[in-house]
C-alpha cells in the first residue's frame, strides 16, 4: 500500500469513528466475535455483499450508504449485548438475526443513549460500549494509554478508568463498571 492509499485509509477510519463511534473494522470484528459469526454471515445479516463488508472493515470505504444497513448494525449491537448479558440465548439470537436480516429499516438512527428495542433500560454492556465508543471517538487507544500513564502517579483511579474504557476489552470494562456500582 503506498502513502496515498495509507492516508486515504486513515481518513476513512477517522470518518467512520466520527460517524459510527469507532472504525467499522473494530465494530464488525466485535459483532463477529460476540455473535459467533464469520464475515460472510455478518455480511448476509446486514444485507451487504462480502466484498463491501471487507472494504468497510479495511477502511477502503468509509460510509455505509444504506440507512437500513446502519439500523441493522445497531440492532446486531443490541443483540450482541443481550447475548452477553444472558437475556437472549444463542438459539434465540439466531432467530433474531434472521428477523434483523429481513428488516427494511425505518427512520434513521436516533443516536447513542437509545434503550433496547423491548423498551427496557439499556444493559450494562450497552452502557459500557457507549462509554467506550465515546472515548474512542475522542482519541486512539495508544493516545489514551499515554494519557493514562501520565495520570497514573497522581490520579491512579482515573488512569485505570482511561485504560479500561479507552483501550481495554468490553468484558474488562463491564467488570470494572459492575465493581464500581454501589
Amino acid at each position: 500500500m503506498d502513502a496515498a492509499q495509507q492516508e486515504a485509509t486513515a481518513r476513512a477510519r477517522e470518518l467512520q469513528r466520527s460517524w459510527y463511534g469507532e472504525p467499522l473494522g473494530a465494530l464488525f470484528r466485535r459483532l463477529i466475535d460476540d455473535l459467533g459469526l464469520n464475515q460472510a454471515r455478518l455480511a448476509a445479516a446486514l444485507g451487504l455483499s462480502a466484498p463491501m463488508l471487507s472494504q468497510l472493515m479495511s477502511g477502503q470505504r468509509a460510509k455505509i450508504g444504506n440507512p437500513a444497513v446502519v439500523q441493522r448494525v445497531q440492532a446486531l449491537q443490541e443483540l450482541a449485548g443481550q447475548v452477553a448479558d444472558g437475556s437472549v440465548s444463542a438459539g434465540e439470537a439466531t432467530d433474531r438475526m434472521e428477523e434483523i436480516k429481513k428488516s427494511q429499516g425505518g427512520s434513521v438512527l436516533t443516536g447513542t443513549g437509545q434503550t433496547s428495542q423491548t423498551g427496557g433500560a439499556p444493559t450494562v454492556r450497552r452502557v459500557v460500549r457507549e462509554i467506550q465508543s465515546l472515548m474512542r471517538s475522542v482519541a486512539a487507544a495508544g493516545d489514551i494509554i499515554d494519557a493514562a500513564d501520565s495520570l497514573a502517579p497522581t490520579h491512579p483511579e482515573l488512569a485505570e478508568f482511561l485504560r479500561v474504557y479507552g483501550a481495554g476489552r468490553t468484558a474488562e470494562a463491564v467488570a470494572h463498571y459492575e465493581g464500581h456500582q454501589s
